[in-house]
This record gives C-alpha cells, structure tokens and sequence, in this order.
C-alpha cells in the first residue's frame, strides 16, 4: 500500500537533526579527506581531464581539485566527482552497495564555495551527514544483488542523496527541498553494463548525479515543483526499481533511525579496486606473506567469498582484459595479481597481459561461501587457499573486509595533494578539514584545493 509522505518526512528529518556524537562528526571529516586523496590522485587520469575540459570558466565560480581557474558550480561538481571516483578507491556503503562521497562532497564543495553568503563548517559537515544518511537508507531500501546487476546504485540514490544534503547546506524551505529531492528521483540512473567492456561510463555515473542534482536544487529555488510521492508513489521511486514489491518496511523510511547514523557504516577502500574484490584482495597477500619461493610454485587457486559478490557485473571476469577498469573490477584478476606480486597496490592493475597473472587466472576456481553470504552486508568475508606443486596448502580467511585506517588516509591524502600543489598547500588542506567545524566558511576548503596557476595542462574552456 502507498505510504503518502515518505519524501517529506526524510525532508522534515533533513532540517531537525540530532545532537551527532564526536565520533559522527569526526567520520564525516576522515570522509572528506578520504574523498579529496582520490580526487587529487586521480586529477590526471584520463576520464578526469575529459570532465574537466567541460568545465566553462565563471567568476566567483567554484574550484576544481588541483587545477586552477574558477567554474561555474554544476561544472566544478562534474569535473570533482569524476575525479574522485578515479580510483575505483572512494568510500563504500555495502548495505546500499553505493559510493555516496562522491556524489555528496563534490555537491557541497562546489555550493559552499558559491553560495550568496558564507556557510559554516559545521553545517557543512552536517549537510554531508544527511547526504550520506539518504542515499544509504534508500539504498537498504531498494538494492538487492538481481538490481544491482542492471543498475549503478550510485546512480540511483546519488541524485536523492546530493540534492537533500545540498538543500540542507544552502537552507531552502522545506516544501522547496521536497521538490529539489523530487526532482532528483527523475534523474536516477547508471546501466551496469560497461564491467562487461571496460567502459568509461562509470567514472561519469557520479558527475551526472551530481550535476543533476545542482541543478534541481537550483530549479527548485526559481519555483519548480515535482511530485511528493516521488518515492511511494504507483510509478515512483520503489515502484520503477522494487519490481513491484515495496521494500519499505511499514514503520516507513526515516532518517537517523535504529543502527544509528549509516555514515558509521562507510568503510574506505585500502585497495584501488571494487569493493567485492577487497577482501578477496587481502586474504591473497595474507596468503603471499607466507609463500615461498614465489607464485610459480602455485598449482591451483580457490577463493570463496559471498553470492553479493559472484553477481555484481565484473567480478567474475576472467579475462581477456583490454584495460584497467576490468582489471580492476575482477575478483580474479586481483587474487592472481596481488599471490604473483606479493604486493596489493595500483601498479599490478596495470599487468593485464602478464603471463603468470594469466596462469594463476586459469587455475583459479571462485565460489560463494554460505557463510560469508549469510553474513554480508554487515560482513564482507573471503578465503583464498592456494594448493602448491608438492600438494601443500596455505589458506587465508578474512571475517570481513579491511579497511584503510586514518593513517593510511592522510598519508594518501598529504602525497597526492603535495604532487599537485606543493607540501605547504597539502598541509595546509588536512588542517582546514581537523577544524572544519570552527571554520566559518567552508568554502575555504574548495579554495585551498584548487591550483593557484597552471601545474598541470588544463584543458578546460576558458
């Protein structure tokens, strides 16, 4: 049965948040560095240099990661979510299988930066909360793994997600939030079939969702309206991608509810490649740290982890790879990458046609494990045993998946960001976001990532 006013009431949640614990907010500052570490290692890349030369110039505009010159704000936010979806590394939601930081960040980045009167740091930080909150309860909500096959999730909930939180950053009224968010739900979307290929329409899923949602946000300011049942509705949200049943449980959809905030939830990647593969990934360099005498001793490879993982589109690729994408997306590949270097890093995505990567492929056998399936999302479990030519096996099992710590963040975030800019500027970077909620104008923070000349070609129009 419809339920009449689930969007307004995620909007109504959106602008009454609750007293966040430290731990909430500080989550929310390790994302937005995580995020920026992506997108200043991923500046010259080519999917974002394409999104960058789209980019027209505008005064009083937005900034892009590590190039100079200012934009206009749906430009900048293309050109920075691309940027940090570079990788294949930005943070992960597993229970909505979504990429909500690169859809939430670069939204408010570039809106903080241009907005008609300063906004604080600390409604900032509180914005990217209830983006990241949004997006992942609408995904709970609707993914399943047979979606997921055929849809993008970050595609799908990036535009709700982008446009409440930046309707909370720039303090619409509610009823004008209700139809940014509304209007949102028309732009949903992202096949998942370039895993099959390789192709580069993935780096854009978060650029358009994010565009897009600047500009409902901006169109629902000038007046435009959309329908409030844009979620519950006959031919709504649930209804097009719940396949006819409504996944909404019947205490509704809510923000901040049981489990506490989902941002807690988020995990970033130690590894440049796709979530499923991570785990998978570290088991195989638990399982090389102790192999002797290097792969080619390798007779045979097992790796179980969960059915999530078997059917999202790439993952069980095999092989032959025409770029680093597929590499990238393939839990085989990454298993036979990291046992024949002994080594889980992105230079072995760059391997695709080394001969003993391609044997260890052969022997490979990939399964889904009860276990880790009944445990997952909450879990993303793995095993790879590897059976050597004198008929020894050496196995390694992961409960869940490892995820970069805070060292390992800044680390990635300092180098990338001193490449780009020079070490004072990457200092200068991690110390606006440690006080972003003293700040009083987070704006600063696209500022001082932006290049103060030319350090790289810049291709974008002038």
């Amino acid at each position: 049965m419809d339920r009449p006013g689930l969007g307004a009431g995620l909007v109504a949640r959106a602008f009454d948040l609750p007293d966040f614990a430290p731990e909430v907010m500080a989550k929310a500052r390790r994302c937005l560095l995580d995020y920026l570490s992506c997108a200043f290692e991923a500046a010259d890349r080519p999917w974002s240099r394409q999104a960058a030369a789209l980019a027209r110039r505008q005064p009083q505009g937005a900034g892009i990661v590590g190039r100079s010159g200012a934009y206009g704000a749906g430009d900048a936010a293309f050109a920075n979510a691309v940027a940090g979806h570079g990788l294949v590394r930005e943070d992960m939601h597993p229970a909505s299988i979504a990429h909500l930081g690169v859809v939430v960040w670069p939204a408010l980045l570039a809106l903080a930066e241009t907005a008609p009167r300063p906004v604080s740091g600390r409604d900032l930080l509180l914005a990217a909360i209830v983006g990241y909150e949004t997006g992942a309860q609408l995904g709970k909500a609707v993914m399943t793994p047979e979606l997921a096959r055929l849809f993008r999730p970050t595609g799908l909930v990036g535009p709700y997600a982008a446009a409440l939180a930046s309707a909370r950053l720039l303090g619409l009224t509610q009823a004008q939030a209700l139809s940014a968010f509304a209007l949102a739900g028309n732009c949903s979307g992202g096949l998942n079939e370039w895993p099959r290929h390789g192709g580069s329409e993935m780096y854009f899923h978060p650029g358009f969702a994010v565009r897009n949602a600047i500009a409902c946000i901006e169109l629902a300011a000038a007046g435009a309206t959309a329908s409030p049942t844009i979620l519950e509705g006959p031919a709504g949200f649930f209804a097009a991608y719940g396949r006819g049943a409504s996944p909404v449980p019947d205490s509704g959809l809510a923000l901040f509810g049981e489990g506490g905030p989902q941002i807690l939830s988020v995990f970033h990647k130690a590894a440049p490649a796709c979530n499923f593969a991570q785990s998978p990934c570290q088991a195989a360099l638990a399982v090389a740290g102790r192999l002797q005498g290097g792969s080619r001793r390798i007779a045979a490879i097992r790796i179980a982890t969960t059915a999530a993982a078997l059917a999202y589109p790439g993952c069980d690729a095999r092989g032959p790879f025409d770029n680093q994408l597929q590499a990238k997306m393939s839990i085989f590949f990454g298993v036979a990458a990291t046992l024949a270097r002994q080594a889980l890093d992105e230079s072995g995505f760059d391997r695709l046609d080394d001969p003993e990567i391609t044997r260890l492929i052969a022997a490979t056998t990939l399964v889904a494990d009860p276990g880790f399936t009944a445990a997952f999302p909450a879990r993303q479990g793995a095993r790879v045993t590897v059976v050597l030519d004198d008929g020894q096996e050496l196995s390694a099992s992961l409960d869940d998946v490892q995820p970069a710590d805070d060292a390992l963040i800044r680390q990635r975030l300092r180098a990338a960001a001193t490449r780009a800019l020079g070490e004072p500027a990457a200092i200068a970077i991690e110390a606006a976001v440690d006080g972003l909620e003293h700040e009083p104008d987070s704006g600063s923070i696209g500022r001082l990532c932006a290049a103060t000349h030319d350090t790289q070609e810049n291709p974008a129009h002038a």
